[in-house]
């Protein structure tokens, strides 16, 4: 009997060919008549346009066309990108146009496209574009934008508050009025941009007889935007093709759709042959959408016990120039700071500011890790006031496995009640502790600062929101050559869809996953689609495969049972074929089940049977699944240089029934790798200007192989009972917790100099520094 695909680490299908170099990659597209693309930015934070003269660049020899806003077609000209997720509680709106129509909002946006024979000469052309601006002042930091008498970020602003909303729950006044402790903190965090290994980019193939447009593009998202070229266009569904094949890492921000990619598409068309653009690194840093800053002011309430009572304050996020995702990354992360605890009462004041720099977007763990950076670093302010342990402060407060499902009081990002599904926390706490002896860590410290060395250990705890809707399609087909071809319009980006997807339908169909073929992102083969977001993709497209699976045997086995005369009952799907249970010899191949069922020329089809072997699902989850996970991080502080070394992370993640523990671990261990960076080491600097300071890897810091410990990830298996596979959401769990982990740690190993740590990330600087003042504090003493 053929061992279930489910739950087992089967090797990755995508790697046989990116291995030995045969990806497929948007710069790998070549077509007949290509030509290439470079962007006119602009250098100014802020400012007006007064004139553009784009006659030397025209004149350079090689170059094909010089586009400008002006010369967009119509509808696209009066058009701006579109809004994703409105939400109306938002005061004001301002969405980027196609290429700048008259006033710049950040440095680096599109101003131009220049279309030539090779990106040597078109970037060589860019340079002659010649532009007259008028520099206006602008708002940089989130904190002075709302301030009374800012400059405008929109020069048609009202203000730079695009929101000032309250959530709430419960009676937090009465609440804090009775409480035995309230504790103040705040906390700056910042997180940096999605920095893939592949930048993004596009090729756009005009097909002016078939008036055509067809997109190669590195996306997560296909169908998103194909409707969004419909949109800017007023094309026909059928007049749009997207196709996204390998994609070199997305992390979120590959999930909009940029004001580049309609140009570039509006350049194909006007020029009638086929454009590339590939976005190099510093367009990078300036162009594609980041995550950064947002300013937390809060207080705690809690009882003798150190029990919570209660949460409020204030958050002021920056929104950057424009809204492209709307509230949704604030209000993931105002949603997402209850976790996995008890909290009876909570008001928190939202305050999103528009500033002038790139669009806010999100990245991996999309608003949940400063969520969680608050309260974890709430939850050891209370452990330290009380000197209670830190672990018994968060088991006191847990949410426990028998108030599952949990309502938490707040409406979710997928604009339904946040309502816990299924989840032990206690129980992932206390595994993730026994697995690095955390009862004999205080003696380690204390041994090893007698040595001279500043060891420390930190604890996070996680509840992340996934498999978000609305939904994703699966289309399982099997061919009259008899192979078999799973569609879907999820848009990986390395999470390995190819083989979890063909693990499900391999169970189904009783063969192996390579005799499955996986087709994601081309909107040409499957109608509707979401792509790749969220951690949603196994719980949506996977359930997709799953419920086409079961109905696509169904109709196999009545296929079979027609041509073989038996009952369906007695049929089983074995190796390429059907065949009768305990007959080995009676059976059906694919092959020849599938021209059964497309019916012969000119006559009626037999029974009631559709033609084709295929099935098609769209999976519709009604609500968000909630994976969890504990982290438990060990750090060496070199107190001279300010030199963190993160000796060990232990991650127990629950993401309920594991499809491939392998991938699985694969992406926990991503997603620390990810976290590190975040809490030690990335940061987009901006000058009064609104310059950035950080525009390549010399300035702005990744983590290296020798930052990344060996992670060791462990599991608690709840499975989701919201979806028929069971499973939860698991590309973002190893980000979320570990950034507030590292950063209670370092606090850990710098308690001799009674360190106070409210941000990320910390950098040597900072740690030196904080050295320092406690040695003349000392000294003075």
């Amino acid at each position: 009997m053929r061992e279930k695909q489910f739950g087992a680490s089967a090797l990755r299908k995508e790697d046989a060919a990116l291995l030995v170099g045969k990806g497929r990659f948007v710069d790998d597209v070549k077509l007949p008549g290509m030509t290439f693309a470079a962007f006119v930015r602009s250098p100014h934070a802020h400012a007006t346009i007064s004139r553009i003269d784009v006659s030397a660049a025209k004149a350079l020899p090689g170059v094909i066309d010089v586009i400008t806003h002006a010369d967009l077609p119509e509808p696209m000209r009066s058009r701006r990108l579109p809004l994703y997720v409105p939400n109306p509680a938002m005061k004001q709106v301002y969405m980027p146009t196609v290429l700048v129509d008259d006033e710049v909002c950040f440095v680096g946006e599109a101003v131009a496209i220049v279309v030539a024979e090779s990106r040597y000469i078109a970037e060589d052309a860019a340079i002659l574009v010649e532009i007259v601006y008028d520099v206006l002042p602008a708002s940089i930091d989130p904190l002075s934008a709302i301030a009374e008498g800012a400059p405008l970020a929109q020069r048609t602003a009202k203000s730079n508050i695009v929101t000032q909303v309250p959530i709430t729950f419960g009676d937090t006044d009465a609440a804090f009025a009775g409480a035995a402790h309230v504790f103040q903190e705040s906390f700056f965090m910042h997180r940096g941009g999605p920095f893939f290994l592949e930048c993004r980019g596009v090729v756009a193939s005009w097909d002016v007889n078939s008036e055509q447009l067809t997109m190669y593009a590195s996306s997560q998202g296909s169908h998103r935007f194909k409707r969004t070229f419909v949109d800017l266009l007023d094309f026909d569904e059928n007049q749009v093709r997207v196709i996204t094949n390998d994609v070199g890492g997305g992390f979120g921000p590959k999930g909009s759709f940029y004001v580049e990619y309609a140009a570039t598409a509006a350049a194909a068309m006007i020029v009638g042959r086929p454009v590339k653009w590939i976005e190099d690194r510093r367009e990078n840093f300036v162009a594609t959408q980041q995550e950064r800053d947002q300013y937390w002011d809060m207080e705690v309430a809690v009882d003798a016990n150190a029990k919570l009572l209660g949460l409020r304050g204030r958050l002021v996020h920056d929104g950057g120039a424009y809204v492209t995702w709307g509230l949704v990354l604030p209000w993931i992360a105002a949603t997402s700071v209850i976790g996995p605890y008890v909290l009876p009462n909570y008001r928190l004041e939202l305050i999103v500011a528009m500033t002038n720099k790139i669009t806010c977007s999100p990245v991996r763990g999309a608003g949940r890790p400063q969520g969680c950076f608050v309260m974890e670093r709430m939850m050891d302010r209370i452990s330290r006031e009380l000197d209670l342990d830190r672990a018994e402060v968060r088991r006191r407060n847990f949410i426990k496995p028998e108030q599952m499902p949990y309502k938490v009081g707040l409406t979710f990002r997928d604009g339904k009640p946040a309502i816990y599904d299924s989840g032990d926390y206690p129980r992932s706490q206390q595994m993730a502790l026994d697995h690095v002896d955390y009862e004999s860590f205080e003696t380690r410290r204390l041994a090893a600062l007698e040595q001279g060395r500043y060891i420390g250990l930190g604890i996070s705890n996680a509840v992340e929101g996934t498999g978000l809707g609305p939904y994703e399609g699966a289309t399982i087909r099997i061919s009259t050559s008899g192979k078999v071809v799973v569609y879907t319009g999820a848009t990986p980006q390395g999470q390995s869809h190819k083989t979890t997807l063909a693990q499900i339908a391999s169970d189904h169909l009783g063969i192996g996953i390579d005799d499955i073929n996986v087709v994601t992102g081309d909107t040409g083969t499957i109608p509707f689609g979401m792509g790749t977001f969220a951690s949603r993709t196994a719980v949506n497209a996977g359930s997709s495969v799953h419920l086409a699976g079961l109905e696509i045997v169904e109709k196999i086995k009545k296929v079979a049972a027609d041509m073989l005369e038996v009952s369906p009952d007695d049929l089983e799907l074995k190796d390429g074929g059907v065949e009768v249970r305990g007959i080995p010899g009676m059976r059906k191949t694919f092959r020849e089940l599938a021209n059964n069922s497309v019916g012969l020329y000119g006559f009626s089809m037999k029974g009631d049977r559709d033609p084709g072997l295929e099935a098609t699902s769209y999976f519709k989850p009604e609500q968000s699944t909630y994976a969890n996970s504990s982290h438990v991080a060990e750090v060496e502080v070199d107190i001279d240089t300010g030199h963190v070394k993160v000796t060990r992370v232990v991650v127990n993640h629950d993401c309920g029934r594991v499809i491939n523990p392998m991938i699985v671990e694969g992406q926990i261990v991503g997603g620390v790798a990810h976290g590190i960076g975040n809490a030690l080491f990335e940061q987009l600097l901006f000058d009064e200007n609104g310059q950035p300071l950080t525009t390549s890897f010399a300035e702005y810091l990744l983590p290296m192989a020798p930052d990344v410990p060996n992670v060791e990830v462990i599991h608690t298996v709840s499975p989701s009972p919201l979806n028929p596979i069971g499973v939860k959401g698991a590309g973002e769990g190893g980000t979320i917790a570990v950034i507030a982990a590292i950063i209670s740690a370092i606090e850990n190993a710098l308690k001799p100099f009674d360190a106070r740590l409210a941000e990320m990330p910390i950098s040597p600087e900072k740690i030196v520094r904080i050295v320092n003042r406690a040695r003349a504090a000392m000294a003075s003493t």
